[in-house]
């Protein structure tokens, strides 16, 4: 674990001291109240420990449960901090039970116990009072409010240690592990109004009772991150089978898939349009599993003009692989055009400018640049100058000139490299990835 971990670790464990002393001082508990907050408290931090017990992994380094249902339905039943002590005594000794280790438990829980303890503060600086009060309605605007607090600090809290812990950009930390799941945690708002209106009226009983259909939203989200998981899994093993065949080839696709989501990140796409050039950048090549093209990938010299020619029909072949998946149709044009030059030079069609498909256009950048930063057997790898060089002699030739202005002058650029190492002569080489054979 890098310092920088650390850091942002201790950052938030001690901003979750200071968010619960908080809590205690502007938002007080009535010597009245203390025994039904205590109840409330306990009865749904229960609830909670139990789904936390069924969490589920959104990727390799984050994980989701939906514990903060009855923990947000504990905030606005017994805002105090009772409800922050409640989230510390049920995810600290699951964190630790999990082993995780001592950094990744503190971690968990203190994001959880800021998030929440944020939110009350939220919600009691905008009028929330608790539930049980006498003539307390349903404050709906008050709730949205602490749901919101709570959502947005605990996203971006997770993602900010991810994105540290695996160098990648914060926006495209959150955007995974967020977006996919932004409808099912939208659903989660009337939840726990409901379940916070059950525990009122019917207390533990009726909090219990409510907690089968809890249970059920858990495996709604669960549900939705093993199918996304399962078929981007689906794709890269059919990706991987492909460049087994060629071993100066392994990981190219992959790497222009990353390169396509930075890429289309740069010149401002919406998330949903970066995902699916991610996609066509991972299918791009995939038409290169027909028998035609075994002899001449495993060739290990440069191709003849026969050769290259045969080579230049594999964009039709992967669009015709992909075409047959329905859920794929939406990228069929952005993966048969992906060798079509600016200037109209390129392969199959010979299309030109604006005809060719903005997330073509992306793919021949990230396609291009993988190339180059790779060892062939004629040459070797360019190191980020030369790229950067190559880019801007074939700018409005080879190249869309506005993404290729947008890319050189981007601060973004040089994450275009990360899979290059410096060798121990000082030269950038790549880094070779062995395919799932």
């Amino acid at each position: 674990m890098n310092r920088r971990v650390q850091l942002y670790v201790i950052a938030t464990v001690a901003a979750a001291v200071l968010a619960t002393g908080l809590v205690a001082w502007f938002v007080p508990v009535a010597a009245a109240d203390e025994g039904a907050y205590l109840r409330a408290v306990a009865c749904l931090s229960a609830v909670a420990l139990l789904t936390q017990l069924l969490g589920f992994s959104l990727t390799r380094a984050a994980k989701s449960s939906i514990s903060f249902v009855p923990f947000l339905a504990s905030a606005a039943i017994a805002p105090s901090w009772m409800t922050a002590a409640g989230v510390l005594l049920m995810t600290l000794p699951v964190q630790i039970t999990r082993s995780r280790g001592v950094v990744k438990a503190a971690f968990n829980t203190a994001q959880q116990c800021l998030s929440v303890s944020v939110a009350m503060l939220a919600y009691h600086a905008v009028g929330g009072e608790s539930l049980m009060h006498p003539g307390v309605g349903m404050p709906y605007f008050q709730l949205v409010v602490l749901f919101a607090t709570f959502f947005t600090m605990n996203s971006f809290l997770v993602s900010g240690v991810v994105s540290l812990s695996e160098e990648r950009s914060l926006w495209d930390v959150w955007s995974v592990n967020t977006l996919g799941t932004l409808p099912y945690d939208l659903l989660a708002w009337p939840i726990i109004m409901c379940l916070a209106w059950v525990y009122v009226k019917y207390h533990t009983a009726g909090a219990f009772a409510f907690a089968v259909p809890l249970l059920g939203l858990r495996q709604l989200y669960k549900t939705n991150a093993d199918l996304e998981k399962t078929n981007q899994d689906l794709l890269e093993l059919a990706v991987a089978a492909i460049e087994a065949r060629d071993p100066y080839t392994s990981g190219h696709s992959r790497r222009v898939s990353q390169n396509a989501r930075v890429i289309a990140q740069i010149v401002g796409l919406r998330q949903s349009e970066i995902k699916r050039v991610e996609i066509a950048a991972l299918l791009h090549d995939v038409g290169k599993i027909h028998e035609i093209y075994a002899p001449i990938l495993q060739k290990p010299g440069r191709l003849t003009k026969e050769e290259h020619e045969v080579m230049q029909t594999h964009p039709i072949k992967s669009e015709e692989l992909v075409s047959k998946v329905s859920q794929l149709r939406d990228i069929v044009s952005a993966v048969r055009h992906h060798h079509e030059n600016w200037d109209g030079t390129g392969y199959p069609d010979g299309i030109a400018g604006e005809r060719i498909p903005l997330g073509s256009r992306i793919i021949m950048f990230a396609d291009t640049i993988d190339a180059m930063t790779s060892d062939r057997p004629y040459r070797k790898a360019l190191d980020e100058t030369a790229v950067r060089a190559e880019l801007v002699k074939h700018r409005a030739r080879q190249f869309d000139p506005a993404i290729c202005d947008a890319l050189l002058s981007s601060p973004r650029y040089s994450e275009l490299f990360s899979h290059m190492t410096p060798s121990d002569d000082g030269e950038t080489v790549p880094h070779l990835r062995l395919a799932v054979q």
